[in-house]
């Protein structure tokens, strides 16, 4: 027998009152302007701006602290490397900041001003104004800071959290800790630097303040205290990265589901 052939169903008729869509396009067309879909083959058009980020060689250092970054969150981090990550909360920084631009030490230029000052008063037969107290300034450089907290002179020390290699400032919260100076992590050591007119400090410290500003160093120290300092034991204790990729994470569900099904049909055997 031959194969019957299969009648095709005829879609309805619109109504009479109902206009499709394309006819209304067809209408509304200008005949001024014609119209010219590109083409984006081989040797046409030319092709539309990608994202291509994600095939660009980066630069060694950029490669470098990206990979560093994922290190950090895939390996286990040491609770002593793991306090750098918690830093000092925006509003308390930006305070923080205020505070440290009011004693920025005297720039290279305005030091020779001052000589050169001091050396015309000297030449015209003046005697030199001698000031028996220190200028207050903040002290920056990392040996220079272990002395002032060793001697316990330091009222307040800001360590970066991003220095390099770490091991310059690992140290530095436990002996703050140790002879009883308050210390708080903030973000950026070349925030720090700006401040002391250098490209990076590692940290800085404040040991004194003119009368008007005691109350905002007081309440800086007691909000730094009740981030760092009572929370010691805490930060002693706490490790940080073993955060898997997504890939890892779907591997082990999948491993964990399985292990569940079999227990299952053993348990029903």
């Amino acid at each position: 027998m031959a194969p019957q052939k299969t009648q095709k169903k005829k879609v309805a008729p619109l109504p009479y009152n109902v206009k499709s869509a394309k006819a209304e396009a067809k209408k509304d067309a200008n005949p001024l302007f014609e119209r010219r879909p590109r083409k984006f083959g081989i040797g046409q058009d030319v092709q539309p701006s990608r994202d291509m980020s994600r095939y660009v060689k980066w630069p060694q250092y950029v490669r470098l602290q990206r990979q560093r970054k994922i290190l950090r969150m895939r390996l286990k981090v040491p609770p002593a490397i793991n306090q750098f990550t918690q830093t000092l909360d925006r509003n308390t920084a930006v305070q923080l900041f205020k505070l440290l631009a009011k004693y920025r030490p005297e720039t290279k230029q305005e030091k020779k001003a001052r000589l050169a000052a001091q050396a015309e008063k000297i030449a015209a037969g003046q005697k030199a104004e001698e000031s028996a107290e220190k200028p207050l300034v903040v002290k920056y450089g990392i040996n220079h800071i272990t002395s002032l907290v060793e001697s316990k002179k330091a009222q307040l020390v800001v360590i970066a959290n991003d220095v390099d290699p770490i091991e310059l400032v690992i140290w530095l919260p436990a002996l703050c800790r140790k002879m009883g100076i308050p210390y708080c992590i903030v973000k950026s050591k070349a925030r720090l630097g700006t401040v002391v007119h250098q490209k990076t400090a590692t940290a800085l410290a404040i040991t004194g303040v003119k009368a008007e500003d005691k109350q905002a160093l007081s309440a800086l120290v007691s909000a730094v205290n009740a981030n760092f300092t009572e929370k010691s034991d805490e930060i002693r204790r706490t490790w940080g990265g073993g955060i898997m990729g997504t890939k890892a994470n779907a591997k082990v569900a999948k491993r964990d589901a399985a292990a569940t099904k079999l227990a299952g049909r053993t348990k029903a055997v």
